[in-house]
């Protein structure tokens, strides 16, 4: 990447940064890639797949296999507090998560593709939104477009804080854990606060749900067993010292490492949960939320990534860990062979979510390099 390349990329990803839109609201992001990809002559642009998605299409016009490379659109609903001079423009709203720079690599690959000629195949570029829900990868993969562009590799990527800068690591199978939000209300009566009796408080079963939910999922070894659940939100009633309340709501998150685990844990927290409730007299609800399956790497992707990563002269870390946080990649793996790696974005950089968080420019050509390196790999192409 010449340093004329990496200002000007480095430009848009800070004009993005400014910009974001949380998932599902992606339009004026989803505009600005397509914007920029025209300046990138690509042989087709397909626009508003499962919701504000897009895709660039560069063909070889030979039989071949058909590459794609996924970013992220969507920022976040957290207030951003860095002090950058491409700040956040929008009150409550950040890229918090990196998904810029993911945008502004694989925009990279755009600008490099159209100063080249591929061998065989195709590239599909995916800019893909709603990651942060888990709804997105779900919609763009069932959009009748979606077909037009169906392909045989998925290659994407995640910047990483608490890892070198720069340095690459691959998990050779599960990659990253399940998870869902579980949601339960309890309904019981209200009644005066002095006369509880005459009333049914959920208070005793929330209390206990709290406890009892988070010993089903204790943590430890990442393997196959592997359970942790989180309480992340609890509301009891109404905050008043008149009333006995009648109605509590808790949010548990579920994570594990493999989709089969991720159903016993539900089966076993409902049964708990509609145990309890029957036996305090309280009706109950379950719903789900941002809902994530396993995410897996193929053995003959990694391989690709490895290898590209050799070409470019890095080393890679291979870990046996698949990462705790959950991505909706997973579902481009139900028919490509995909891998997912990790970017290192500082030792002591600050973590993801985190509201002073800001992607390092300096990780933009290595991710595009890696990228090009494993599209060469698999296709080959002439600059």
């Amino acid at each position: 990447m010449t340093p004329e390349d990496q200002a000007w990329l480095t430009q848009i990803r800070h004009e993005l940064h400014k910009r974001p839109e949380i998932s599902g609201e992606e339009q004026e992001t989803a505009a600005a890639i397509v914007e920029v990809l025209a300046a990138c002559s690509p042989d087709r642009v397909l626009t508003d797949l499962g919701g504000h998605g897009v895709a660039a299409v560069y063909e070889s016009g030979k039989k071949g296999p058909i590459v794609a490379i996924r970013c992220e659109l969507d920022g976040l609903p957290i207030q951003e507090t860095a002090d950058l001079t491409y700040v956040s423009e929008y009150t409550g709203r950040g890229h918090l998560c990196g998904h810029d720079g993911h945008m502004a690599m694989v925009l990279g690959a755009a600008k490099a593709l159209s100063n080249s000629r591929l061998e065989t195949g195709s590239v599909v570029l995916i800019f893909q939104p709603a990651e942060e829900t888990g709804k997105g990868a779900v919609a763009f993969r069932h959009d009748p477009k979606f077909a037009e562009i169906t392909p045989d590799y998925v290659f994407s990527l995640h910047n990483l804080p608490g890892l070198d800068l720069g340095q690459v690591e691959l998990c050779p199978g599960p990659a990253n854990c399940a998870s869902r939000g579980m949601r339960i209300v309890l309904v019981g009566k209200t009644s005066h606060a002095a006369a509880p009796h005459d009333g049914k408080s959920p208070a005793q079963a929330l209390s206990r749900l709290m406890f009892e939910l988070e010993k089903m999922g204790p943590d430890g070894p990442m393997d196959e067993a592997f359970a942790l659940t989180t309480v992340t939100h609890a509301n009891l009633g109404a905050a008043t010292f008149g009333v006995s309340p009648g109605h509590a709501e808790l949010w548990v998150t579920l994570r594990t490492v493999t989709d089969v685990r991720m159903a016993e844990l539900i089966g076993a927290a409902e049964s708990m949960v509609r145990s309890l409730a029957e036996a305090e007299g309280l009706s109950v609800t379950i719903e789900y939320d941002d809902i994530f399956e396993a995410c897996s790497n193929d053995s003959e992707a990694v391989r690709v990534v490895s290898d590209a990563c050799a070409a470019m002269g890095l080393s890679v870390l291979t870990s046996s860990n698949p990462q705790r946080f959950s991505e909706d990649f997973g579902q481009f793996a139900k028919g490509a062979k995909t891998a997912m790696f990790w970017l290192g974005a500082g030792k002591h950089h600050p973590q993801l979510h985190n509201p002073d968080y800001d992607f390092p420019d300096a990780l933009i050509p290595v991710g595009t390099g890696v990228f090009l390196a494993a599209i060469n790999r698999l296709l080959g192409f002439e600059s």
